[in-house]
Order: structure tokens, then C-alpha cells, then sequence
């Protein structure tokens, strides 16, 4: 076992920056011990990181206008295989 940190890179994807899109996967349901499917939409930044080795790629999704009861934030990192981007 190792104690390195998982390699990342961020970056920006500037054909992405400001676009609207639809994210979903897996979370905690609030107040529970159990998980569920849960939807996000707003606009992706461009930001990403690509993370691990081989690497996966995260899209930073802010200015949400749809989100789980209960989420904290305006933002949400959304695994690019997860990310439905209005147009593409």
C-alpha cells in the first residue's frame, strides 16, 4: 500500500467554459445511511482535473439550478462520464 497522493492535473477546457449541462451519480441522501441517484444543472466553468492514472476526468458545474434537497453549495464536480452537455 501507498501513502502517495493520487496524481491530478487541472486545466481548462475553454469549448466547454459557460455551456449548460446536466450531471448525475451517486450520493448520501441527507439524513440517512443510505445513497441514491442525484441530478445537478448549471454551467460548467471549464475548469476540470483529471485525476488518478489512468486519469479521470472532472467538470466543475457552477450556478446550479437544480440540486439535491439539502446540498450545501453552488458548485459540484461532475465525472465526465456523467456530464450531459446541452447541444453536444
Amino acid at each position: 500500500m501507498t501513502n502517495d497522493p493520487m496524481p491530478s492535473v487541472a486545466g481548462f477546457d475553454r469549448a466547454r467554459a459557460g455551456k449548460h449541462a446536466e450531471c448525475d451519480g451517486g450520493g448520501v441522501i441527507a439524513g440517512t445511511r443510505y445513497a441514491g441517484r442525484q441530478e445537478f444543472t448549471g454551467t460548467l466553468t471549464g475548469e476540470y482535473v483529471d485525476h488518478g492514472d489512468p486519469p479521470w476526468r472532472w467538470y466543475l458545474l457552477s450556478n446550479l439550478d437544480r440540486r439535491p434537497d439539502g446540498y450545501p453549495g453552488d458548485t459540484v464536480w461532475c465525472l465526465a462520464g456523467n456530464l450531459f452537455v446541452d447541444g453536444e
